[in-house]
């Protein structure tokens, strides 16, 4: 039974905000998860890449949740020219549906409890100070208390403009996305694919990422300043004629992923934003299921802290980005300053991108290998670039 009371409520059931309810819960606080749709991780709106190293910490393997195991990179320039990457650790990818119900449901063993259909509508506040949340649940208002609210409600982020937190990005920090799940295609064994150029996604890039039989999920991401007059959609529809001329579509995701290096501000008295709300993604990517469940972890053990010593301001509840910066939130500004040079590159610089990478022996090519072969014409940034892959792998 849903108490009308909690020391903590996060608003959304995704990785991040399981993970962040999770850790408040398991330290000792009362925790309410306010999830809209009938069930976490619906509708799916999300390539569903990730890293084994990212996500055993948070979660045991389950056979049920994976898709097809990843092995290999494949980078494909504007010309044609192939180069694989082996050397970046086991990847899966998801079937998201199934995954972030699991994550939420480790919240749940933790003592969370969890609300579907509950749609958060506003903060309450009280003497200029938020004291909880209100919410639509099957046709009624409802108005549940708390000391902390928990901003886990992706890229769109109510909960912080309702907080005055600035969440805004620029057009070219934000993707601008179209994916479909595509039956009857020929792919590589474990290989996710990727494709770059101005014809094929400008300022962008198309991704292959194979799931059970013969499907896969197939979508671009370009720079939202890129699609005033074509749309990501118009790409991938060319893209798709050409390389799986007899697929049948079967899910189309759209939708908006930042690319910025995370906001300004995350914190404000009461309240903390995680995940995509926060803007905690990779910058190139666009990737942000891995580093949402590390800074929920950061978040929820922050909010049972705050419980513990009955502090809720904006001062005490920094110590969440500061332990975020610390893990990845200082390394996003390097890898921003990555994707804006890889990012503008020209068709002639990809492919010579991929002439020089497929001259470093296979057992020498990496992610990092290949963004130092980028930015090697900036020594500042080869620099910043060596210490992040030193500090923290791509994610």
């Amino acid at each position: 039974m849903v108490k009308d009371r909690y020391d903590v409520v996060v608003i959304g059931a995704g990785p991040a905000g399981s993970v962040s309810a999770r850790f408040a819960a398991e330290n000792g606080a009362s925790v309410l998860i306010l999830e809209r749709d009938r069930e976490a991780g619906i509708p799916v709106r999300c390539a569903e890449g990730v890293s084994l190293k990212g996500i055993e910490p948070y979660i045991e393997i389950d056979p049920r949740w994976i898709a097809s195991e990843i092995d290999i990179a494949k980078l494909e320039s504007p010309n044609g020219e192939k180069t694989y990457m082996y050397n970046n650790g086991k990847g899966y990818v998801l079937e998201r549906r199934i995954f972030d119900t699991a994550l939420c449901e480790v919240a749940c063993n933790h003592g969370a409890d969890l609300l579907t259909k509950a749609d958060a509508l506003d903060l309450v506040w009280e003497d200029n100070r938020i004291v909880g949340v209100k919410y639509r649940y099957l046709g009624e208002i409802k108005v549940v208390k708390c000391d902390i609210v928990i901003g886990a409600d992706g890229v769109e982020s109510r909960v912080g403009r309702w907080a005055g937190i600035d969440t805004k990005v620029s057009l070219n920090d934000i993707e601008t996305a179209v994916q479909y799940t595509l039956a009857d295609v020929d792919i590589e064994d474990k290989t996710c694919e990727f494709y770059f150029g101005s014809e094929v996604a400008p300022r962008g890039y198309v991704w292959i990422f194979p799931k059970k039989g013969r499907t896969a999920n197939v979508g671009i991401g370009i720079s939202g300043d890129m699609a005033v007059e074509k749309g990501p959609k118009y790409y991938l529809d060319k893209f798709v004629a050409k390389r799986f001329p007899r697929a049948t579509i079967t899910y189309t995701v759209y939708g908006g992923v930042p690319t910025a290096w995370g906001l300004e501000e995350i914190v404000r008295d009461n309240i903390m934003l995680v995940g995509d709300a926060a803007r905690q993604v990779n910058p190139i990517s666009g990737g942000g299921i891995v580093q949402g469940m590390i800074a929920g972890e950061y978040c929820g053990k922050m909010a049972a802290e705050a419980v513990k010593k009955q502090k809720f301001d904006k001062k005490t509840l920094k110590k969440y980005r500061k332990n975020w910066d610390k893990r990845l939130g200082a390394n996003q500004k390097v890898i921003h300053a990555m994707k804006e040079k890889f990012m503008k590159m020209n068709d002639e610089k990809f492919n010579n991108l991929m002439k020089i990478c497929n001259s470093i022996p296979p057992e020498k090519f990496t992610v990092a290998r290949l963004f130092k072969e980028a930015v090697k014409d900036d020594p500042k940034l080869v620099l910043q670039v060596a210490k992040t892959f030193v500090t923290a792998k791509f994610k």
